[in-house]
C-alpha cells in the first residue's frame, strides 16, 4: 500500500489520510462519532426550489458533496473518495417545520437529535435541513457534516460557493456534472493487491535511504542527533499527557447532550481582548474558564485548573479544503483565577508555549498506527487520546454579509462532537458578531439551566474589561427575566 496520497482533478486527495480514516470509522459508534454541525439563522424563509438549486450547483463544484467513501474488502489499499453514481440530492437537502413561533432553543434541540444520529456511510457524508416556522418569518439552516470530510476551517472554504454577496444576484449557469465512479470494495482491494509489489519495494527503498541518512547524521553530529530525539520524546510526553487533573464534577459520560449559545458583538470582544493584551481567542478561552469556575463553585467543588484541549489550525494556503489539518494544544485551563485580565495573560502564555512544542502534531504522527487498530480498541482510546474535560474551538467564517437563496445569514452557531470529553465549545465569528455555543454531556453537566447562566456571566466578566459590552443569551432566558426578550439573532430565547 503506497504512502503517497493521490489527488483527483479537483485537487482533493482521493485517498483518506490515516486521521480521516479514524474519523470515518468512528461514525458507526455513538461514543466515537465525530460529526460537526452549523446552525445558521436566516432573516427570511428562502424559496425552497432556489435553495435546492443552490446546493445542486454547489455539489457539482465541490466534489466532496457528491463523493462517498469506498472501503476495500481487505486492507490492501487506503479507503478512497469516489463520485457516487447514485447521488440523490433529495436525500441530503431536506426541510422541516417547527411549531410557530419557533425559537433557537427548538432548533438546537432538533440539531442535537440530528448530530447524535449516524450519517449514512454508504452515501456522501452530509445533510442540509431547512427549518421553517421561526418567529418573524425567519428560518434556520442546519448543516451536518462528517469530520472525515474536513475540519472546521476546511468546511468554511468548502461551503463558500453556496453563499452570495448580495440578496438577489444574477442567475448562474449550472456547472457541469462530475463523472461518476462505480468502484466496488472488491475492485479497490484488487487494485491494492496489484500495486502491492511496487509499494513494498518503494517502502523498503525509502526505509533503507532513511536509515543510511540517519546513521550518517549520527556519525556527523552524535550529540545534536541524540539530543534532538530526546527533546522530541519529552515534547511528545508534554503534548500527549494531561495538562491538569480532571474535574471531579465533569467526570461522567453518557449518550445525552444539550447545547446553549450566546451572542457577542465582535467589537466588544476585540476591545476586551486588547485591554488585557491578548487575542480574541485568549479572551474567548478566559470567558469559558470563568463560566466553568462559576459552575464548579455552584456545585460546591471549586477547582484551580482543569484539562482543556484547543485545536490549532495547521492548514496552509496550499492545502485543499478537504481533509483534516489540525493539531491539539492541551492547556491547564486557569478556571480558578478570578481576575479576567490575569486569566487572559495566563492563557496567552500557555498557548504561546504549547504552539511551539516540537511534537505539537503528535496525534497526526501516530494516526497511521491508530488507524490499524480494531474498532473496540479505538473506542476505548477515544477519551485517553484527548486527555481533556473540555475542548474549545475557534472558527472564523466570513467577515461581511452573506446571503443564501435570497435570505441573509444573521448568525451562525457551531456544534462540535464530544470525543470522550464533557463539553465541546465552538466560537464562530461572522459578519460583525461572535457566537459561542457550548455542547455538553448531560451526565457531566447535571444542572444545565444554571450552567447557561454561568456562560453568560463568565463572558460578561471578560467583556467588562473593554467597556460596557455584554453578551446576549441566544438559547435561554437570563435569570430573573421571564419576559423572553428577542435577541439579535431573531429568536426569542427560552
Amino acid at each position: 500500500m503506497s504512502d503517497v496520497r493521490e489527488f483527483g482533478a479537483a485537487g482533493l486527495p482521493e485517498e483518506l489520510s490515516p486521521v480521516d480514516q479514524i474519523l470515518h470509522r468512528g461514525e458507526a459508534n455513538p461514543r466515537t462519532r465525530s460529526g460537526i454541525m452549523t446552525v445558521e439563522i436566516l432573516d427570511t424563509t428562502p424559496d425552497w426550489q432556489r435553495l435546492r438549486t443552490r446546493f445542486e450547483h454547489a455539489s457539482r463544484k465541490v466534489l466532496r458533496l457528491r463523493q462517498k467513501v469506498v472501503m476495500p474488502t481487505l486492507p490492501t489499499a487506503a479507503p478512497r473518495w469516489v463520485v457516487d453514481p447514485d447521488f440523490n440530492l433529495d436525500f441530503h437537502v431536506r426541510r422541516v417545520r417547527v411549531a410557530e413561533p419557533g425559537t433557537l432553543r427548538e432548533v438546537l434541540d432538533l440539531a442535537e437529535v440530528t448530530l447524535q444520529s449516524p450519517l449514512d456511510i454508504s452515501r456522501p457524508l452530509w445533510t442540509a435541513t431547512l427549518v421553517e416556522g421561526l418567529a418573524g418569518g425567519r428560518a434556520a439552516l442546519v448543516m451536518h457534516l462528517s469530520h472525515a470530510v474536513t475540519d472546521g476551517v476546511g468546511g468554511v472554504e468548502m461551503f463558500a460557493s453556496i453563499y452570495d454577496l448580495e440578496r438577489d444576484p444574477p442567475p448562474e449557469t449550472p456547472p457541469p456534472l462530475p463523472i461518476p465512479q462505480d468502484l466496488s470494495p472488491n475492485d479497490l482491494m484488487r487494485e491494492g493487491i496489484n500495486r502491492l509489489p511496487g509499494a513494498i519495494a518503494g517502502t523498503v527503498g525509502k526505509s533503507l535511504f532513511g536509515a543510511v541518512r540517519a546513521v550518517g547524521q549520527v556519525i556527523r553530529d552524535p550529540v545534536s542527533t541524540v539530543g534532538g530525539a530526546v527533546n522530541y520524546a519529552v515534547s511528545s510526553a508534554r503534548v500527549m499527557g494531561p495538562a491538569a487533573e480532571p474535574s471531579p464534577v465533569l467526570r461522567r459520560r453518557s449518550l445525552s447532550s444539550r447545547s446553549e449559545a450566546i451572542d457577542i458583538e465582535f467589537g466588544d470582544m476585540h476591545r476586551a481582548a486588547k485591554a488585557a493584551g491578548g487575542s480574541i481567542n485568549d479572551a474567548y478561552l478566559a470567558g469559558l474558564c470563568a463560566a466553568l469556575r462559576l459552575y464548579h463553585e455552584h456545585m460546591g467543588v471549586p477547582i484551580d485548573t482543569l484539562p482543556m484541549a484547543v485545536p490549532v489550525n495547521m492548514r496552509s494556503d496550499n492545502d485543499p479544503a478537504g481533509g483534516n489539518r489540525f493539531a491539539g494544544v492541551n492547556l491547564a485551563a486557569p478556571v480558578g483565577i478570578e481576575d479576567p485580565e490575569r486569566r487572559i495573560q495566563s492563557i496567552r502564555s500557555q498557548m504561546t508555549r504549547k504552539r511551539e512544542e516540537r511534537a505539537v502534531n503528535m496525534v497526526g504522527a501516530i494516526a497511521p498506527v491508530l488507524s490499524l487498530l480494531p474498532d473496540p480498541v479505538l473506542e476505548g482510546m477515544a477519551g485517553s487520546i484527548v486527555n481533556a474535560d473540555v475542548q474549545a474551538s475557534n472558527v472564523p467564517v466570513y467577515p461581511g454579509d452573506t446571503f443564501l437563496a435570497g435570505a441573509k445569514i444573521l448568525r451562525q452557531y457551531g456544534l462540535g462532537p464530544l470525543p470522550g470529553v464533557a463539553m465541546m465549545v465552538v466560537l464562530v465569528s461572522r459578519a460583525g458578531y461572535i457566537t459561542v455555543t457550548a455542547r455538553y454531556d448531560r451526565a457531566a453537566v447535571v444542572d444545565g439551566d444554571y450552567f447557561a447562566q454561568c456562560l453568560q456571566a463568565g463572558f460578561d466578566e471578560v467583556l467588562a474589561l473593554g467597556g460596557d459590552g455584554r453578551c446576549v443569551p441566544a438559547s435561554f432566558t437570563p435569570a430573573g427575566d421571564e419576559s423572553s426578550p428577542v435577541s439579535p439573532n431573531g429568536s426569542s430565547p427560552q
